[in-house]
């Protein structure tokens, strides 16, 4: 997502910070091309004026610009007006403190992914905060309407309202509210119907199921694909309907980004939650700060942290640790690494979101290297032996060659991941003499992680010890050229 706005701003910052000294009109130079760069996202020109002319006043001031580094001073400002124009540090999530049942209303237009987004949020509820969740759809107009969000129940293991044919919106909501009340359920979702387009019958039927439920929170449901048109439709809503926020569909294939960073200034609402993918769980809480780092390259590392903790098993994770605290590291390790790294969203996620791995990552693109590349590694260390996996140091030229054979790939692949298993074996070894993860963790209390892996995300050669920069094994790009 914002990767067309994130490289314009990119090159542009790294012009600035390649100089020593600053004068007002590099700056000023610099935020014309920042304008062009958001106007081309499809911000919309009230917001990038103001948005300028904060940014232009501060850049220019004297602390900037006679700083020992004026670059990143103006790079901070950059970032601080960004996080301010995505809605502030720290954005609210649901207000759910109300005698239950808590209503949530769901609102938008027809196709912006109302349906879908409901059926989301209410797994979000239920797993990460242990919600009981019922779900109702007030759309009686789209066909096999309420039967999608009867499936999409079933698919997140969240139940839904019984389809009476024929009742109305309104006959709807009341029997969602008695059925709430009876299952004692925590949160109820209502799902309502959707237009083609802004109109009064819209308008109405909607403050109709707001008199009878009153909702508790009102999210506006658009996609960010549809750019300006997403914010025009934002507009036309929040003058008609008391809104609390905005969940933004179809993130992860919005490359400009105009509709999220338009949205707040508009509606005065802020987004609540981000669409980032088809899948059921694909949706994020929507955090400005880490918005605002992904689009000037700076990285998301508490992103990863938090996928990593979903995507590791907890017995696991405790297997792994005492494997690391001696210095071991085998195939399998190394295969339930690979798999990790595909349940957190592949090559592709991990580095959009690692600080400085923009290059990379389009480096990646160009050469063809994608996730197959993982699935490749995983079908070479399957067609190994549980001996073979579990000491490589087994594997001769004939064993090899019958490993390339199994996998369906060449001998030099085969030695490419020998490679990459040592060199992580080293890294397993340097941690062991840290003294273990014991060891790293006082590091890390006294210095940060900085001090506990001198170079790591700093640049040139930075990683984990063993690795290639950014923390990805070096030599990862071979393994895709056969």
């Amino acid at each position: 997502m914002f990767d067309a706005l994130s490289d314009r701003l990119g090159s542009v910052f790294d012009r600035l910070k390649g100089r020593g000294a600053l004068s007002e009109q590099d700056v000023r130079d610099a935020m014309r091309e920042v304008r062009i760069a958001l106007l081309e996202a499809d911000v919309a020109l009230p917001v990038v004026r103001r948005f300028i002319d904060e940014v232009t006043e501060k850049a220019v001031g004297q602390n900037v610009l006679k700083s020992v580094t004026p670059g990143q001073q103006v790079v901070k400002i950059v970032n601080d007006a960004l996080v301010e124009m995505l809605g502030g540090e720290d954005v609210p999530g649901l207000d759910l403190n109300a005698a239950p049942p808590v209503v949530v209303m769901m609102v938008g237009l027809q196709g912006s992914g109302k349906t879908t987004s409901t059926a989301k949020l209410a797994k979000l509820l239920k797993e990460k905060q242990g919600k009981k969740v019922l779900m109702a759809s007030l759309d009686v107009n789209r066909p096999a309407a309420q039967e999608q969000l009867r499936v999409l129940g079933e698919q997140v293991g969240v139940a839904t309202l019984p389809i009476v044919e024929g009742q109305q919106p309104t006959e709807i909501t009341t029997r969602a509210l008695q059925s709430a009340k009876l299952q004692a359920i925590d949160v109820l979702l209502l799902d309502t119907a959707g237009r083609l387009h802004v109109d009064q019958a819209l308008m109405d039927e909607m403050r109709a199921v707001a008199g009878i439920a009153t909702p508790r929170e009102t999210l506006l449901v658009v996609d960010s694909l549809t750019g300006q048109d997403a914010v025009n439709v934002a507009q036309s809503f929040s003058g008609q309907v008391d809104l609390t926020g905005v969940i933004l569909t179809r993130m992860d294939g919005d490359a400009r980004g105009g509709a999220a960073l338009s949205m707040r200034h508009v509606t005065g609402k802020p987004i609540k939650f981000a669409g980032t993918g088809e899948k059921l769980d694909a949706i994020e809480v929507f955090q400005p700060a880490r918005v605002a780092s992904r689009i000037l390259g700076m990285g998301d590392i508490v992103s990863i942290v938090e996928k990593a903790a979903q995507a590791i098993e907890a017995e696991e994770a405790e297997r792994m640790a005492e494997r690391m605290a001696k210095g071991q590291f085998d195939m399998n390790d190394l295969r339930s690494q690979l798999r990790q790294m595909q349940k957190m969203g592949g090559l592709g996620a991990l580095a959009g979101m690692m600080p400085g791995m923009k290059k990379a990552k389009a480096a990646m693109q160009q050469s063809g290297m994608d996730d197959k590349v993982l699935t490749r590694m995983d079908a070479i260390i399957g067609s190994m032996t549980p001996k073979e996996r579990a000491k490589p140091e087994l594997l001769n030229a004939k064993r090899k060659i019958r490993i390339a054979n199994g996998s369906g790939v060449q001998v030099q692949d085969v030695n490419k991941l020998l490679k990459m298993h040592q060199e992580m074996e080293r890294a397993m070894k340097q941690i062991k003499k840290m003294g273990g993860l014991g060891g790293l963790a006082k590091m890390f209390g006294k210095g940060g992680l900085g001090a506990a892996m001198p170079g790591l995300g700093g640049g040139a050669g930075g990683g984990l010890p063993g690795l290639g920069g950014g923390g990805l094994p070096s030599n990862l790009n071979d393994l895709l050229k056969k």
